[in-house]
């Protein structure tokens, strides 16, 4: 087991590393959430969460998971039995589906094989056929790793609300919510965004609220939540302590620019992908630039993936992420959005590497993080 003394190693999709001094704003001493003071942080992380979203539209706030702005989106903009369609290729696009399930609506599921990318004509002649009005899917699924064309499947979709999971992705993959022209999306702070879990986020358009159903709803009422944003005040108390990490977060995020931070990850997924490789090991996310958010492996013949994060947590003090549903037991998942830099990545394989070995899996052995290296070298061309 591992020593209470020895240092501990997250290298998962979520929750992620968090910087120093976004932990230490948490830290400062709690003020009221109606307050000038407050009020001045609040304002300025509405607006840099605009910035990161890449829209000019209000980002509503809310102290929760990304679960509940999935579940705000479906109880404002839906109606009982009211048909709807989600795109899913993986655990958080059946997330989707039994969301809307719950709310009585007729869904239309649109699946694909876990690890599969949706090809968006093929999503468009299915919405068409389907009928539906409204669209769920996700821009990253970290159950598999695959980030699908969301910029493809707004074109192919036609003229039908679009609503896009991007918990994972914001930040560490291109999003351009306005330009796109992507109606809602919806994220969390515990991924890319460097933060603590514990608040939700969704980029509600004027036209779209316009359009909303009578909430199904008290707690995610868009327009409730947006009355009270829009004076600087929250409808119900907010989680202050997490606000003021995010408003840190978000601000050494933009500082440094969000198109580095996009080459960034593609760099990180580039190398935890060559180094997994030049074990012999095999991939279950996709093999591409696109896979920048996470990557999926399958585990080698006779290991169990379950029992090898066993033992790379308490025997190395390293954390990474199962498989999810049908897939537990036969892929882990290396985390690379947030706070991470190449170095996480060769500590990660580097834990890999030796806890195989340990396990009696027959791996190459010496090369990983050599190689790992090399592929965060590489130039990104755009």
């Amino acid at each position: 087991m591992v020593s209470d003394l020895e240092k501990r190693y997250l290298f998962t999709p979520g929750p992620t590393p968090v910087p120093p001094e976004v932990l230490a704003a948490s830290a400062e001493p709690m003020v009221h959430h109606r307050g000038a003071d407050f009020r001045d942080i609040y304002a300025r992380t509405l607006s840099r969460l605009k910035d990161v979203y890449r829209t000019e539209s209000d980002v509503l706030l809310f102290t929760a998971s990304g679960t509940g702005a999935m579940e705000s989106a479906v109880a404002n903009l839906t109606e009982a039995g009211e048909r709807v369609a989600v795109v899913s290729h993986g655990s958080f696009g059946e997330r989707w589906v039994s969301i809307c399930e719950r709310y009585g609506l007729d869904v239309h599921a649109i699946r694909y094989e876990w690890g599969e990318s949706p090809d968006p004509d093929e999503v468009g002649a299915a919405v068409r056929e389907s009928g539906a009005g409204i669209v769920f899917c996700q821009q990253s699924d970290t159950s598999t790793g695959v980030v699908s064309d969301v910029r493809g499947i707004r074109e192919a979709v036609g003229d039908v609300t679009l609503v896009v999971d991007a918990i994972s992705s914001l930040g560490a993959v291109p999003l351009e919510t306005d330009a796109w022209g992507i109606d809602v999306v919806i994220s969390g702070s515990q991924k890319a965004l460097m933060s603590p879990p514990g608040l939700a986020m969704a980029s509600v358009p004027e036209r779209v609220l316009a359009q909303a159903k009578p909430p199904r709803t008290f707690y995610f009422d868009w327009r409730a939540n947006k009355k009270a944003q829009d004076v600087l005040d929250a409808a119900f108390t907010p989680a202050v302590s997490l606000i003021r990490s995010l408003d840190v977060a978000l601000g050494l995020i933009l500082d440094d620019g969000l198109e580095a931070a996009f080459e960034r990850h593609v760099r990180l997924g580039r190398a935890a992908r060559a180094g997994i490789k030049a074990m012999g090991l095999e991939l279950f996310s996709p093999d591409n630039d696109g896979a920048a958010v996470v990557t999926a492996i399958r585990a080698p013949e006779g290991i169990d993936s379950d029992q090898l994060l066993a033992h790379l947590r308490d025997k190395h003090g390293v954390t990474l992420a199962p498989g999810q549903a049908h897939l537990k037991g036969k892929i882990f998942r290396i985390g690379h959005i947030g706070w991470f830099d190449v170095f996480d990545i060769a500590s990660a394989l580097a834990a890999v590497e030796l806890s195989l070995t340990e396990l009696g899996a027959e791996i190459e052995r010496g090369v990983a993080v050599a190689r790992a290296f090399e592929a965060f070298e590489s130039p990104v061309t755009a």
